[in-house]
């Protein structure tokens, strides 16, 4: 397969959700995109013609969840099937922010849409996927063909050393404790403490929603026509809550936990480190927790941001001084809407993912110096 990989040709192509990162990625190869027309027909469906041969290649498809999310899928899958058909050697998915990867656990009655996705991908002809920060390192097991997780935080930890004044004088923050294992990994690599957030900021009970399981039995129409059924049996007494005592009780579970920092942030500078902004308004809620403990300077961190455009307002009036995104997504014009958002240009590794996979390279490489809570 090794050898394979390095006697044949490759061929570089986009979609339409990041055409802008996919132009970096091919410029650091010293290679070009491959000729590829992707559109959208009149009905809404999704139109692909490779127009240069795939045969015998090794086909590398670079496709973001951005903008219009199943449009940006139907796409990825259309295209992996044309090269399939067009007897492609092998065809690798190159997608930094995997779409519906919060969608990763069954909820409720809910279905889980990741592994949906995943087998949608290996029937479509995929062989291998490069992705980014996957928000559950999990989700790499509902793949049945092989998946590199790469890992932003090397670029991160770069911009902190070489952009933020006096970053000695830190603290890494974690605003709930499921973050904190990432926390910690990048806290370690500075030489930093970390300050963890236990407690909810917000009202749980909106999140709560009724669905209907712990709703009262149906009152009976007349309980002198069906007499209680007779067993042999011993019988057997149950403490039963009547549907009042059940909902008090639910009251008094879903109430707010107090809100508790374990760490001291005063007089120093506050850095908030996640995988993903998909919400502005709890990462706003954190810095004014932050500001009034003592915190001088606050940026938010995180490899992707999925938050939209019309919360750029929000972030221009909270106490974060700068927020710091890779360009896993298209939010370029973000920054000339909002003066606090920088972005981190992660297409190098990406791009020596490709190559690296393309010559039958070890991938291990660009796995060093990670630690495992990474």
């Amino acid at each position: 397969m090794v050898e394979a990989a390095r006697g044949s040709g490759i061929a570089i192509f986009t979609g339409n959700s990041h055409p802008t990162l996919a132009d970096l990625i091919v410029k650091k190869m010293g290679n070009k995109l491959s000729d590829c027309e992707v559109i959208t027909t009149a009905p809404g469906e999704t139109l692909v013609q490779i127009k240069e041969s795939v045969r015998g290649k090794n086909v590398f498809i670079i496709q973001s969840g951005a903008g219009q999310v199943n449009t940006s899928i139907m796409e990825l899958l259309i295209m992996t099937y044309a090269c399939k058909t067009s007897c492609a050697l092998q065809i690798i998915a190159v997608v930094p922010y995997l779409p519906y990867s919060k969608q990763s656990r069954l909820r409720k009655r809910g279905a889980i849409p990741c592994k949906l996705l995943a087998q949608m991908m290996k029937r479509s002809g995929v062989n291998h996927v490069i992705t980014m920060d996957l928000h559950q390192k999990e989700i790499q097991g509902f793949f049945d063909f092989p998946i590199d997780n790469l890992r932003a935080s090397p670029f991160l930890l770069q911009y902190i050393r070489e952009k933020i004044p006096d970053y000695c004088n830190a603290v890494v923050v974690a605003r709930h404790p499921e973050t904190a294992k990432r926390v910690t990994s990048y806290a370690e690599r500075l030489g930093l403490g970390i300050a963890v957030i236990h407690g909810s900021l917000t009202d749980r009970r909106h999140s709560e929603e009724d669905d209907q399981r712990h709703s009262p039995p149906p009152p009976s129409r007349d309980s002198s026509i069906s007499p209680p059924l007779q067993s042999n049996r011993r019988s057997v007494s149950y403490s039963i809550f009547t549907w009042e005592e059940r909902s008090r009780e639910s009251e008094r579970c879903s109430v707010a936990v107090p809100v508790n920092v374990v760490g001291d942030v005063g007089g120093r500078i506050a850095i908030i480190i996640d995988d993903e902004i998909d919400e502005l308004e709890p990462f706003v809620l954190v810095a004014k927790l932050l500001k009034d403990l003592g915190a001088y300077k606050i940026y938010a961190m995180a490899t992707h941001g999925t938050f939209p455009e019309e919360a750029l307002p929000q972030l221009e009036q909270s106490p974060i001084d700068e927020m710091v995104i890779t360009n896993t997504l298209p939010i370029e014009t973000f920054v000339e809407k909002c003066s606090k958002i920088k972005i981190v240009d992660v297409s190098l590794m990406l791009a020596e993912g490709i190559r690296r996979i393309h010559n039958g390279e070890s991938m291990s490489y660009l796995f060093r110096d990670v630690p495992l809570g990474d």
